[in-house]
């Protein structure tokens, strides 16, 4: 379904959030073009922001192909890191980490909604046949301690986010879940609303399978009681699937932006998908700037 433009605020303030754990896909180009463009005219501010936190599968020469596949794809951001150096001085998220920890420790004190799990992967898979986490360490009791547990957020049963006017039942649609990782790193939601509401982001663009992680995070944000992230305006649009009906990951092959570049092709392809993701006429259409004209004449008509 196309955004409504009309609702979006007046000078948006979005972000372009890559990860630098695998080489970007058209799906993620698809939502980059899709925040810029919209930003842009809307005369908002964008920054880009590399979310780095799972340090584990950092990888440099994919945080190299970030900055080459946005320079590809035509686009520019009002704030953050100009090039792989600059991120790795100024940028990281994980000299933010003592940051997260002291939010953290005022959300324990506020909510008394977080507790240390034991629980692995592999062990909430034997139990669960949603995959969803069962409870099990709610009521153990266990003193966190980083290395040997996560901590997770209770959501209270029967708890409802609603998001953009679709309204989900949290508790039973994704349940309790983890705000610090067992191996002592913030999890993405943590991090990723911490971020946005120090940054005051009014405007989000995300493919419609993260739509639950929005809703947990707009609940997380209710417990620490922000009220810049709750009063955002979403957008969560459809995907781009591979010929199987499968969306795409982050692994090379034909859509890797990287493959694409190097197989000679253009951005053209992915700003024309991007203008099909929101019900627009993709005919025509080469670069970045032609998909912000596109949607300026969709805002003047």
């Amino acid at each position: 379904m196309p955004p409504d433009l009309s609702l979006i605020p007046e000078k948006p303030v979005s972000r372009l959030a890559p990860t630098p754990s695998g080489f970007l896909h058209l799906g993620n180009a698809v939502n980059f073009l899709l925040t810029w463009a919209i930003v842009r005219c809307l005369g908002g501010t964008l920054y880009l922001r590399i979310d780095d936190m799972d340090g584990i599968r950092f990888n440099e020469s994919v945080l190299e192909d970030i900055f080459v596949s946005l320079e590809w794809l035509g686009l520019d951001w009002d704030l953050g890191p100009s090039g792989p150096d600059d991120f790795g001085q100024s940028y990281s998220l994980q000299a933010r980490k003592d940051y997260y920890r002291d939010q953290l420790a005022t959300l324990e004190k506020q909510s008394r909604k977080t507790f240390a799990c034991r629980c692995s992967r592999s062990q909430i898979k034997k139990v669960s046949i949603d995959g969803l986490y069962p409870g099990t360490c709610r009521d153990e009791g266990l003193s966190f301690a980083p290395g040997r547990h996560a901590l997770r957020l209770r959501v209270d049963d029967d708890t409802r986010i609603t998001v953009g006017g679709r309204t989900v039942n949290l508790a039973r649609d994704f349940g309790d879940f983890v705000l610090w990782r067992k191996d002592d790193q913030p999890s993405y939601q943590l991090a990723s609303l911490l971020e946005d509401e120090a940054h005051g982001v009014t405007f989000i663009v995300r493919g419609e399978d993260l739509f639950l992680s929005t809703a947990a995070q707009v609940y997380l944000a209710e417990c620490f009681c922000f009220t810049s992230f709750p009063a955002c305006h979403f957008y969560h649009h459809g995907l781009i699937l591979d010929p199987d009906g499968e969306k795409l990951s982050k692994s090379r092959g034909a859509y890797a932006l990287k493959d694409m570049r190097e197989s000679g092709m253009d951005a053209g392809s992915a700003v024309r998908a991007a203008a099909g993701m929101i019900g627009l006429s993709p005919g025509g259409l080469a670069c970045a700037r032609d998909l912000e004209s596109l949607i300026s004449e969709h805002l003047s008509g």
